[in-house]
């Protein structure tokens, strides 16, 4: 999913820099490969400086050149991406708990941080028999549809729920919360319980229950969440379990980072 926040900007970018995080920020979600066209679509950037960017891109192997003359993102992205410090101790810290959680469910298991106003997704362990979530490694959601982004959400400084309301509920399912005073009615709830759930809000038949992963001021860092079916799945059940895995990566991360 594309995000807003990153390209939302009411005015193109000028610089080279600029430009060519617009070239890389217009993959979505599935997207294998784009052609040089797409890209001018996405973009907005003239094809000339399409051609020349996706040129001095791919010399630094931050894209390749298919075969069939379309562009993908390049290994390189993803070696700079095992780099980044905060992902890479939180996934460290939050492996044995997530291996835990599937182990003791075999459902999908999520772990996220907050962008924006969305969250991105640091860790999934995909369960077999659950359902298709449209979510990956890397990849963004709105945090206003998700359990792992209201549990965050309800954990926060009020300045991201503004954000959040400024930026739109935008309606992914027929049961995504939509009206600000229920949004926050449910974040107040999420709060006083210490978990979140999420009933085909993000998807129809996904139902999951998260739990935020605080800093020492008591504030969402992250959040994980077990995921499955609404017509098998108890989140209620799983509840417990969630939210200890929860706490117990915040006190790991509190003598980690």
């Amino acid at each position: 999913m594309r995000s807003t926040q990153r390209n939302g900007s009411p005015d193109a970018p000028n610089s080279v820099l600029g430009r060519a995080l617009t070239v890389l920020t217009a993959f979505e979600l599935g997207d294998d490969e784009l052609s040089l066209a797409e890209l001018v679509r996405r973009t907005g950037v003239a094809k000339a400086t399409i051609h020349r960017l996706v040129t001095e891109l791919a010399q630094w192997r931050v894209v390749e050149r298919t075969p069939g003359g379309g562009v993908r993102l390049g290994i390189r992205l993803f070696e700079l991406g095992q780099l980044v410090p905060r992902q890479l101790g939180l996934r460290e810290a939050a492996a044995p708990f997530l291996a835990d959680l599937f182990e003791a469910t075999h459902e999908t298991i999520h772990l996220a941080t907050p962008d924006g106003t969305e969250v991105v997704y640091v860790q999934k362990l995909e369960g077999r028999a659950g359902p298709p979530v449209p979510s990956r490694v890397g990849g963004r959601m709105p945090m206003h549809c998700t359990g792992v982004g209201k549990a965050i959400l309800a954990f926060a400084l009020p300045q991201l729920l503004d954000d959040v309301l400024r930026a739109g509920l935008t309606r992914r399912a027929p049961r995504t919360i939509i009206a600000p005073g229920l949004l926050s009615a449910e974040l107040e709830r999420i709060h006083e319980r210490g978990v979140a759930y999420e009933r085909e809000e993000s998807g129809i038949g996904v139902t999951c229950v998260a739990a935020p992963v605080l800093d020492g001021d008591g504030h969402a860092v992250a959040a994980l969440s077990i995921t499955g079916w609404v017509n098998r799945f108890d989140p209620e059940r799983m509840a417990p379990a969630v939210r200890t895995a929860a706490l117990g990566l915040t006190r790991a991360l509190a003598t980690t980072l």
